[in-house]
């Protein structure tokens, strides 16, 4: 009896049923999320190049604009995954009617939100300039003005492209955002070019290639979004009327996943300000470290987008011994992806630790960080977010919250401040904290999965 109940717990699908996706349908839909997730790390670092161009102030200005637009659009790619999830489970139960409701409800509540939290930072320009950013220089604080009025205005464009971007991935077609995101970092790429070196104009140069950008991405978005026949498109006409029920079940998801990415957002901003009192050997560190330490983890960072997806269609079918086997092939798939692509990162450190020029002492602690990133990131990284990925899209969504939260505050801030300011560790403890929280996380939700307490109910 212990042997074939063993056997029963070890079996992952029913024998001669069929898989819902092949390896190729998987493949199709995640290599336009790498090369996304490509684009958008080139992409910051050309127009950090550029920005620096027109001055240090312009630079400052644009860097603490910025970390106030991730903050936002985090918030909303965290709305955008809580529709993906629902999208997913709807059409895993094969109720594609519901599915396109949802998605309609998504796009309509992204305007509704992304347009409210417009309004409310244009009223508090001064209040948010003047008081978060504190005490600046006046040409910091007048490129600050200047960028703030014309991005901000996109917030509304991006979160449309989000969203959209979430639908395409939860029908399988990553390939149309993949095409939309080419164009969109394409123009702001040119835009910026022209406009600061062909104009010589300052940070509106950077703002306004941003900002048609993101209109011209959502506008594309809506056009393929109208096409009847994606499994989910939107309804011709469309209902401008918001139906709360279904609104309710995307924030279920969506407001759990946007607390716990916005406290991250936050911890990093801790952090940074407390980097900042090391020094400018551990500023300039920091910063390269957390350049290529970015590339260190990009295709993970895809995997988890496709997992989402994947997984939300085998929770929505009710079939959790698919979702068994494709947790482990992704994961399997993320592990050895972050294998391939920090073995080059080390192979290729000397180069790039010569391309910015740094300092021996800065090159050597930027150094020793990335070589302990690497080996930490392949052999930690991919349980501590991967996995959680598959928990979001069973709807255990307060349970990776509270962990990933926790986690945060108590071992990546606290042992950061421990390490870094009272044990003398400096900006290397700061780093050691960060894979101690990843290591919290990682044992925290393999016993979650492990438990199988993570099985929610799929979306009615």
């Amino acid at each position: 009896m212990f042997k074939k109940r063993r056997k029963e717990k070890n079996q992952i699908i029913e024998p001669g049923k069929e898989l819902m996706f092949n390896n190729r349908f998987l493949l199709r839909l995640l290599w336009p999320l790498l090369v996304e997730q490509l684009l958008v790390f080139a992409v910051g670092l050309i127009d950090s190049v550029m920005v620096a161009s027109v001055g240090e102030a312009a630079v400052s200005a644009v860097s603490l604009v910025d970390s106030l637009m991730i903050l936002i659009i985090t918030v909303m790619i965290a709305l955008a995954t809580g529709g993906a999830v629902v999208v997913g489970q709807f059409l895993g139960q094969n109720k594609e009617t519901e599915a396109q409701r949802t998605g309609d409800q998504l796009i309509l509540f992204a305007m509704m939100l992304s347009l409210a939290i417009t309004i409310i930072l244009y009223l508090l320009k001064d209040v948010i300039l003047g008081g978060v950013f504190g005490q600046i220089d006046d040409d910091v604080m007048a490129y600050c003005n200047t960028y703030y009025l014309i991005v901000i205005a996109s917030i509304p464009f991006i979160s449309v492209y989000n969203s959209g971007a979430a639908l395409f991935r939860s029908v399988g077609n990553s390939k149309i955002s993949m095409k939309i995101s080419i164009l969109m970092n394409g123009i702001n790429v040119a835009g910026n070019a022209i406009l600061i070196f062909g104009f010589h104009r300052g940070v509106e140069g950077v703002a306004i290639p941003t900002l048609v950008s993101r209109i011209i991405a959502a506008v594309l978005v809506i056009v393929f979004l109208r096409k009847p026949e994606l499994a989910v498109h939107i309804s011709k006409p469309f209902c401008w009327r918001p139906d709360w029920s279904v609104i309710k079940k995307i924030l279920r998801i969506g407001i759990p996943n946007g607390i716990e990415n916005s406290m991250f957002q936050l911890g990093k901003l801790i952090l940074l300000s407390l980097i900042s009192g090391f020094g400018t050997v551990s500023i300039a560190a920091n910063a390269v470290s957390n350049a290529v330490c970015m590339i260190a983890v990009l295709p993970g960072m895809a995997m988890g987008y496709g997992v989402v997806s994947i997984i939300s269609r085998c929770v929505g079918a009710g079939d959790y011994g698919q979702v068994r086997y494709y947790a482990k092939k992704m994961i399997k798939w993320t592990y050895l992806s972050m294998v391939i692509i920090n073995i080059l990162v080390v192979l290729a450190l000397p180069f790039i630790i010569g391309i910015y020029g740094l300092s021996e002492e800065t090159g050597d602690l930027a150094t020793m960080i990335i070589l302990f990133h690497s080996v930490c990131a392949v052999l930690i990284w991919t349980p501590s977010f991967t996995l959680p990925n598959v928990l979001r899209a069973a709807s255990d969504v307060t349970f990776t919250m509270i962990v990933g939260v926790g986690s945060m505050w108590i071992f990546r801030i606290g042992t950061g401040i421990l390490f870094g300011k009272f044990l003398g560790l400096g900006l290397f403890g700061v780093w050691i904290a960060m894979i101690v929280d990843w290591a919290v996380r990682a044992l925290c939700f393999i016993l979650r999965y492990r438990s199988g307490k993570w099985k929610h109910p799929s979306v009615k």
